[in-house]
Order: C-alpha cells, then sequence, then structure tokens
C-alpha cells in the first residue's frame, strides 16, 4: 500500500521544524561571573590579573579590609579628601561671613569699644561651622561614591555570597565589561585559583 503524504491546508501554518531555534526563546542575562577564594592574597592576585588582562568593571568582596585590594580592582584616585576640604571651606566661610553680616550690616552695637568687624571674636564659630559641614560632606559624600545604602545588590543572588562576611574572598567580574565573555572569562577565573564560580543573575 503505498503511504499517503500529509496535506496541509492553504491558510494552515505548516509545523515548526524540530532543528529549528525557538526564536521566541531570549537567553537569560547574567550580572556577571563571582570567583570566590580562600585567601585574600589569592581574591588580590585574580583582581591585579583581570586589571592586568583589561577588566575594567569588577568588584571585590572581602569580610576585612585587604591591603592593595581596593588598588588592584582599579580605586586610583580617593576623592574623599576634597569633598571634605570643600564642605570645610564652605563651613568656614558661611560662619564667618554670618557672623560678619550680623555684626556690620544687619545689627551693628558698640559692644566694648570694638569695630564691628572684629574678626578674632569670630574665629570661634567660623571653627565650629568648618568641622561641622567637613564631617557632614564627609559622610554625605561616602554614602554617595559607596551607593549606600544598598538593600539589594545582584551578588546577594549567589548561594555561596554570604560567605563574604565570614571567612571567603570574592571577586566578581561584571558582565557589561566590554572585555567579558562567559566562556572566556570562566577560564580566566579558574586559572587564577578560584575555588568557585557561579553565574549571578542580574
Amino acid at each position: 500500500m503505498e503511504p499517503t503524504t500529509p496535506h496541509t491546508l492553504p491558510n494552515e501554518a505548516a509545523p515548526p521544524s524540530a532543528s529549528a531555534p525557538d526564536e521566541t526563546m531570549a537567553e537569560v542575562p547574567v550580572y556577571g561571573l563571582l570567583a570566590e577564594f580562600e585567601t585574600p592574597e589569592a581574591v588580590r592576585a585574580a583582581a591585579e590579573a583581570a586589571y592586568a588582562a583589561g577588566y575594567r568593571r569588577m568588584d571585590a568582596y572581602s569580610p576585612f579590609p585587604v591591603e592593595g585590594l581596593a588598588e588592584a580592582v582599579g580605586f586610583r584616585k580617593n576623592r574623599m579628601p576634597l569633598v571634605a576640604l570643600s564642605g570645610g571651606v564652605l563651613g568656614g566661610l558661611t560662619g564667618y561671613v554670618m557672623q560678619w553680616y550680623a555684626n556690620v550690616i544687619g545689627y551693628p552695637l558698640n559692644i566694648g569699644g570694638r569695630p564691628h568687624h572684629s574678626w578674632p571674636s569670630f574665629i570661634p564659630i567660623t571653627f565650629e561651622l568648618t568641622v561641622l559641614f567637613a564631617g557632614f560632606f564627609a559622610l554625605f559624600g561616602l554614602l554617595i561614591a559607596s551607593q549606600l545604602p544598598q538593600p539589594y545588590h545582584p551578588v546577594f543572588n549567589a548561594a555561596r555570597f554570604l560567605h563574604a562576611s565570614q571567612d571567603r574572598f570574592f571577586l566578581c567580574l561584571e558582565a557589561s565589561d566590554p572585555t567579558f565573555d562567559a566562556t572566556a572569562t570562566h577560564a580566566f577565573l579558574h586559572a587564577q585559583g578560584a575555588v568557585t564560580i557561579s553565574e549571578v543573575e542580574p
């Protein structure tokens, strides 16, 4: 008996081929690759190697400060002294001008025969506002530069990341880096001696 061939109606779409890729299925994006290290020396060496390899969008996490780690991931300049200095200068000018205006322009009084613009008497308030403004600028500048408070970060999705505050050291290479390639970056981190390497979901 001769086999029959199924016919397709004119308005009926042909079934998709099993070998054809599903165009509706998008790749799951990743934030980056998170590598775990056992010692501070290992994570610092890995960060230095990553920077030398061209990676720039990366960050390191450790349970305590590691000397040289910030420089290894690319933090070469610290603007916090300039921020605090700017706040101090602004505070000092604010304190001095406020007293000068009150005593010379707004409500001048003859106190003990002193001139209205008696700058030695302005020093205590000027000093206090210098310190106050410098402290506030340093505090809020630090929060802004560190993007704090930050109740959520993609690395929190990694199961092993809880050890970052206990006994492990982590280096995260972000997928937004132009040098990032999932396969090549994974092989690179493995060559640096990472204990575990996990994908971080955004």
